[in-house]
């Protein structure tokens, strides 16, 4: 321990005689650290972002529906009918993890406005816990749906510029019923509403769960929607709720299963980052390699005299190798230093961004650093550093020692 002590207190003395070249290479590993950090910090902020409103703007954490629905459920969505009563159930641990149960009636069908029909589909769910989904429901104009207006429906932003309807405009809705015969209802627009998703805005519209059932005539739902306090406790929570259901009768689906567009997207701009980590792998191997040969080069005559005093090979390189070492250590924590603050910066003026592929609208992102994209980036800058500066250590510790010394005339 105390041979590797003197090799960085050696290293340190070192890097401090050449400041000016010590100050590029650290400089170097810090840009790049900084760099990596705020790339990942924006990655991981629009992940959670995205994650967020696809659970809660439409797919809830977990859904529960009869075994097969969502394979076969839009060929005949009436042979995959839940109960009317939504179950209690109980979390053996006592800690409430579940927020709420949500039935939800998914149909499809024709929506009629003056001249224009065109095709729906349609959700029917409890007015009274849509407040429980948060803001991912975007309501661009009117209001949400309310148990104190059953007729009042919402439309999503393209269906209702396809229609040319507006807020308090009667539309009818018409629809195949369980007994396989139609049915229509004549009701109003109360808002318009927006998702994440485009393609789901131009043709969704959501009503109160009992109109639908009356439109359909029906007494069951589809869907089951949990609602969790944590999404962290999704898989927790799912293995519970499989041991308490029969999985004969129910079927439970995680909201990563469902929501194809968010695991493409995550898929994408995860290569894209390691990219990024690859370039900066790349720049700081060359300039600790660069600054650790020009330190070989320069303190030839210096490795020889250490070795004819009886510095042994393995102690010259390991003396240059704790100078590399230190160097990126050095940058490392400088680069997390100012990412952290940039990206704290960044986060306070937020940062603007145009509409996404799929999506209507622009939002305001941040950089949301973790402690894994921490630890991560100061790995990479020390293992970066430390294979950078292997090679010039062993040719320094491959040197003849009276050519070593020769160099010194």
């Amino acid at each position: 321990m105390r041979i590797f002590w003197r090799d960085f207190n050696l290293a340190f003395r070192n890097i401090v005689r050449h400041r000016r070249r010590s100050a590029i290479a650290m400089g170097a590993v810090a840009f790049g650290i900084t760099a990596l950090i705020l790339a990942n910090g924006f990655i991981e902020w629009i992940f959670l972002d995205f994650r967020e409103a696809t659970i809660k703007s439409q797919l809830g954490h977990l859904q529960i529906v009869r075994p097969g629905y969502h394979d076969a459920g839009k060929a005949d969505p009436y042979a995959f009918l839940l109960p009317e009563a939504v179950p209690v159930f109980e979390t053996s641990d006592g800690s409430g993890q579940i927020k709420a149960l949500v039935p939800r009636l998914s149909f499809s069908g024709l929506i009629s406005h003056g001249e224009s029909t065109i095709s729906f589909i349609g959700d029917g769910s409890d007015p009274q816990k849509q407040d429980l989904f948060g803001g991912a429901l975007r309501i661009l104009a009117g209001n949400n749906l309310s148990a104190d207006d059953p007729l009042g429906i919402i439309l999503g932003e393209g269906l209702a510029r396809s229609l040319g309807a507006q807020v308090g405009d009667k539309v009818v809705l018409l629809a195949n019923t369980a007994l396989r015969g139609t049915n229509a209802v004549e009701v109003s627009i109360r808002g318009i509403f927006s998702t994440v998703s485009k393609a789901y805005d131009d043709t969704a519209l959501r009503m109160p769960i009992e109109t639908a059932r009356k439109l359909l005539r029906t007494q069951g739902s589809h869907i089951w929607i949990v609602l969790l306090n944590d999404t962290a406790r999704t898989d927790v929570v799912l293995a519970k709720l499989r041991n308490e259901l029969q999985r004969e009768t129910f079927e439970i689906v995680p909201w990563y299963t469902l929501a194809d567009f968010y695991n493409k997207t995550v898929t994408l701009f995860t290569r894209q980052i390691q990219g990024v980590r690859l370039i900066i792998a790349v720049i700081i191997l060359l300039s600790i390699s660069n600054t650790m040969t020009m330190s070989v080069m320069e303190r030839i005559g210096e490795i020889g005299t250490s070795m004819a005093l009886g510095v042994k090979r393995i102690g010259i390189m390991r003396l240059f190798v704790s100078e590399g070492l230190l160097l990126g250590c050095l940058g490392g924590v400088l680069g997390l230093i100012l990412g952290l603050s940039f990206a704290k910066m960044i986060s306070m003026i937020g940062i603007s961004m145009p509409p996404p592929p799929g999506m209507a609208r622009g939002y305001m992102a941040q950089i949301l650093v973790t402690w894994d994209i921490v630890w991560k980036s100061l790995a990479l800058a020390v293992g970066a550093t430390l294979a950078a500066s292997i090679y010039p250590a062993w040719r320094a510790s491959r040197m003849q020692i009276v050519n070593a010394l020769r160099h010194n005339r």
